[in-house]
């Protein structure tokens, strides 16, 4: 199927030296944690070129991800399924609570995973059919400002006239000269009654159905509306991107990028380790690994868009493990989760790459908003050393929050001239090592100040 192909995830056929290639642009250091994921990203195409007697006996390598905050748990994943175009989800595993009990279960995880990849499917469709959807668009506003005019006495002249203000309108159209005109569009609206669901554990897909339900008891209804014509080609461009979209088609490719791509990131799963072994099972901890087992293993899962299978889902957890270890976990969560990596804290050196070596380097950030301001920000390579070790010396006195304190020592460093730029006007301003030790070093030597501020 040519649509089926146009639609398959790139990233599947990058090498694992390319992917840690890519994934070098945005994260500094951690190797080991890229080569994991890298080789769990490459074993996805790899399965899919296995005789098919084959495939389904190949499980997922599940990583946990251990090391402090701010190293880049969360980025390596964020990154990879970027650059896989998989189905992504990232939740945190202190939002479940064990079967029974009021909060949200498990199972909807997986749920909100496949609305992902029905909207990721549905855009990516809609650029197939964006060129049919613009024409069949124009089309209609040229009808709109041209209403077609009866009772013509000369139809063959009227018909000719009629085309050639027809094709000047489309020139002018095309040209953007008609945005501002108002048209008179019809918008369908439909009346559907608020209805709030009070709902307890696995009760989130009864309330969209129950919505659904009666949005289709309701009938639409039309209302004219006069909008600009800017506005008219974005409201007739969806609904005939709708229109073109076949959504049957649209569920079954997203359902199978779910079950064979899918990617769950589980973040702060060192929450959910029982820590009290003495007095029984822990309802909010370890009935939640419990829970989340059969899903990690390969369940299925009933979703509004049919039944989604989660055997070759890829899960990657991530935690502190700071008051526990993974050992902690439950011994069947411990066999899921066969790859363990951890992740180094950041020092001076890997400080001052974070800086300026990433794409989205923090410097190149900053450097960019003061650019809308027509200042011109250089940071000297002095600067940028001095920035590193202060922040290193404020996560060894206070917090380790890794990297994010960058963030905090950034923007107190340049809060004075963020506030006044607009009253600047267009000059070159040129961060010093002097200038950081002025506005930062006392903040750092008083140990109780850089705790509330830095």
């Amino acid at each position: 199927m040519e649509w089926l192909k146009a639609l398959r995830p790139p990233g599947d056929h990058l090498t694992p030296r390319e992917i840690v290639v890519e994934l070098d642009k945005y994260i500094v250091g951690q190797e080991e944690a890229k080569k994991s994921v890298a080789i769990a990203l490459r074993n996805r195409w790899r399965r899919q070129q296995v005789p098919e007697h084959l495939r389904d006996e190949i499980a997922p390598k599940n990583i946990i991800m251990i090391g402090p905050t701010g190293v880049g748990k969360t980025e390596i994943a964020r990154r990879l399924a970027k650059l896989a175009q998989s189905p992504f989800l990232k939740i945190e595993a202190t939002k479940f609570t064990e079967v029974g009990y009021v909060g949200r279960d498990v199972e909807s995880m997986v749920r909100d995973l496949t609305e992902l990849a029905v909207n990721m499917v549905k855009a990516e469709e809609r650029e197939l059919v964006k060129s049919k959807a613009e024409a069949a668009v124009e089309e209609r506003l040229l009808e709109l400002l041209l209403p077609s005019s009866g009772g013509s006495n000369k139809p063959e002249e009227e018909g000719q006239a009629s085309q050639t203000t027809r094709e000047k309108f489309r020139t002018m159209l095309r040209e953007g000269r008609l945005e501002e005109r108002f048209v008179e569009l019809e918008v369908s609206q439909r009346a559907t009654p608020v209805v709030e669901v009070f709902s307890n554990t696995g009760m989130e897909e009864l309330e969209f159905n129950f919505r659904e339900m009666l949005g289709n008891i309701f009938p639409s209804r039309s209302k004219q509306r006069q909008v600009k014509v800017a506005e008219a080609r974005e409201l007739l461009l969806q609904e005939e991107s709708q229109r073109l979209i076949d959504m049957d088609r649209v569920v079954e490719e997203a359902r199978r990028k779910v079950e064979q791509h899918g990617i769950i990131f589980l973040d702060e799963i060192d929450k959910i380790v029982g820590r009290d072994h003495g007095r029984g099972p822990d309802v909010s901890r370890e009935g939640v690994q419990r829970d989340l087992l059969p899903i990690v293993e390969g369940t299925t899962v009933t979703t509004k868009y049919g039944m989604v299978k989660t055997d070759h889902i890829l899960f990657i957890a991530s935690g502190a493990f700071h008051l526990s270890k993974p050992s902690d976990l439950i011994p069947e969560m411990q066999g899921r989760f066969p790859i363990r990596v951890e992740l180094h804290s950041l020092g001076p050196a890997e400080f001052e790459r974070i800086l300026t070596e990433p794409e989205n380097a923090l410097i190149k950030q900053y450097h960019a908003l003061m650019e809308t301001e027509g200042i011109t920000l250089e940071f000297s390579p002095e600067a940028i050393k001095e920035l590193a070790g202060l922040a290193t010396r404020v996560n060894e006195r206070t917090e380790n929050i890794g990297a994010r304190r960058l963030h905090t020592v950034m923007e107190k460093l340049l809060e004075d001239i963020s506030f006044n730029a607009p009253d600047l006007g267009k000059q070159k301003i040129t961060i010093t090592d002097a200038y950081v030790r002025e506005r930062l070093a006392n903040l750092i030597e008083d140990e109780d100040l850089s705790r509330y501020i830095l």
